[in-house]
Parts: C-alpha cells; structure tokens; sequence
C-alpha cells in the first residue's frame, strides 16, 4: 500500500499509484465517514443541511419574496397601536435622559440646518428616499456580484426588520418634532417636502409612534456595512461607511428621530448578524462569492476578467495529429 510504479511513454518516466494503491483509492473516496441517516429522517436532515447551503438565488423569487416582505413589514408596523400617550411619555423619558448624559444635541442640529433652506429640504428628500432606494441597489449588486452571498446578507436585513416590530409594539416612541413643550421644528411640514410619510400629506399612512428603533440607521448600516466589507474600488468603500454617518445626521436635523433610536438601529442589526451567522456558519462576507447553479457549473464567472476556480477544471483538450497523419 502506498508504493508508486514508475511506467515509461515517449522517453519520460511518470509516477503513478500501484495497481494496489489504485484499487484502494476510489474505495477510500467512497467510504464514508460516519453512517449516513436513512428513511424519513434521512431525507428531513438532508432537506435541512441543503436549506443552510449558499445557492444561487433566482430572480422571480427575490423580487416576490422582497415585495411581500414589505408589505408585511408595513402592515404590522402601521397595526401596531400608536399609543400616543405612552410614546409622549416615552419620549420625554429619552429627551430626560440624552440631558443628563449631557448629549441632548438634536434640537441645535435641527435648528441649525434648518436655517440653510436648500440644505434642509436636501435632507428631507434625502430621508424619503435613500432609505429605499440606496438599500434595494445594494441588494441588486448582491444578487448581480456576489450571489454565494446574496441569501445571507439577505436574512440579515430580514432579520433585523422583523426584531424592530417587535421594538414599535413594545415601545411607542414620538419623533422629537412631535413632542409637547419643545422647540423642535417639523421640517417637512415647514418647507412642504414632498414624499414623506413622516408628515403632511402621507402622514396618516404611516404609524407615528414607530421611532424606536430607527430603520434608517439599521438599513443604511447595513449598507454600508456590506459595501465596505465586499467593495474592491477603495472610493466605494468609503462611500459606504459615509452613507450610515450621513444618515444619522439627516435624522436628527430633521427632527424624525433621537440618536438613541439609531443606537436601537444598530442593535436590530446586531441581532440580525448573529441570526445569519447561527444558520449560515459564517459571517456573510466569508461565504464563496460563486454558488453552482443547477446543473452543477458556476455562474457569474466571467473569463475575460475573473480566473477559473479549483472546483471547475479546465476542460479536456484533445491532442493535435501531426501532419502526416501520425
């Protein structure tokens, strides 16, 4: 066992495995390892390991999956009691809280930007629109570059989502621009931005009280967090830890959340890190970029640019005849 046999082909000597050692070999390919499950609960484990398995997502899934996410999202979401009394009280709870800290900075920003119109009125579209605009792009860019990651990074967004309902029904929040005894200005009411739910005309479609945790910090950094970690153009990364930081700023100058409610944002992303990680193995980031897709190849390799992984072998190349028919 082990031993090697030399043969001879056109004046060169080529080692191989002895007739012993290549009979072994495809029996020691085989065996396994340890005794495989059968029957029902065979195939229920097999069913398991293969939904925990990076894959390549399909199209017409994602965008259903991604649409009727949402709008669950929003159904509960503007479900939830807005318990107006207790999100007042909530909030001056926080405003009490931010001033002992000494870090009640949120009505000076909000002041302060809003006496610059153009910039203030930036920022309100800004906020209506980014949030959905920025993270549906990263999630195309995913699906597009990066599908052995896709899934993942996916249920780290759905992930943080669903825990930030249950923040909204377990702790009504008013947004500063709607507290009682405060000098906080409604930007969007002044300057009558358009698009917003937050206030004026959308306001009665949207819940209110649903500021704690903040979203636009959850999403942003998760944006942010996956372009950094998976961007290879240095511009782009840093572009992606300056969304987040940006975003902060807008949601505090226009008066639509405390910084506490985006540090309630970044603990809803935590939470949803760590779902990922518990049913992936692995940060998302980590995963193969490539998954195969049904027929076994890998998809998105592009030849011109990208070199041919390990797992797929060049193909067989047939040899040349001489001219003479040798």
């Amino acid at each position: 066992m082990g031993e090697t046999q030399v043969t001879t082909h056109e004046g060169r000597s080529k080692a191989g495995p002895s007739p012993t050692a290549a009979q072994a070999a495809p029996e020691a390919a085989t065996a396994p390892t340890t005794p495989p499950a059968s029957g029902k609960t065979g195939r229920l484990l097999a069913g398991f390991r293969s939904l925990r398995m990076p894959r390549r997502p399909r199209l017409w899934f994602e965008i259903l999956l991604i649409a009727v996410s949402y709008w669950l999202y929003s159904l509960v979401r503007n479900a939830v009691p807005e318990q107006k009394a207790q999100a007042l009280r909530n909030a001056d709870w926080i405003w009490s809280a931010e001033k002992s800290l000494g870090l009640a900075f949120e009505e000076t920003v909000n002041h302060a930007v809003n006496s610059v119109t153009w910039l203030i009125v930036s920022m309100n579209y800004y906020y209506a629109t980014l949030h959905f605009v920025v993270t549906i792009g990263v999630l195309v860019w995913l699906f597009r570059r990066h599908p052995g990651r896709y899934a993942a990074t996916r249920l780290v967004l759905f992930a943080t989502t669903a825990v930030a309902l249950l923040g909204y029904y377990l702790y009504p929040l008013a947004p500063p621009r709607l507290m009682n005894g405060t000098n906080f200005i409604d930007t969007v009411l002044l300057h009558e931005t358009w698009g917003s739910m937050a206030s004026g005309n959308f306001k009665n479609m949207s819940n209110q009280y649903a500021a704690m945790p903040s979203m636009h910090i959850g999403w942003s950094l998760w944006c942010g967090l996956t372009i950094f970690a998976l961007a290879s153009a240095p511009w782009a990364r840093i572009l992606g830890l300056l969304y987040p930081t940006l975003t902060l700023v807008v949601i505090v100058a226009t008066a639509n959340h405390f910084w506490l409610d985006a540090v309630g944002g970044m603990a809803c992303l935590a939470f949803g890190y760590a779902v990922s990680r518990v049913w992936y193995g692995s940060l998302p980031h980590r995963l193969p970029k490539w998954v195969p897709d049904r027929r076994g190849r890998l998809t998105g390799l592009r030849a011109a640019r990208l070199p041919r992984p390990a797992s797929e072998p060049e193909p067989e190349k047939r040899p040349e005849s001489s001219p003479s028919g040798v």
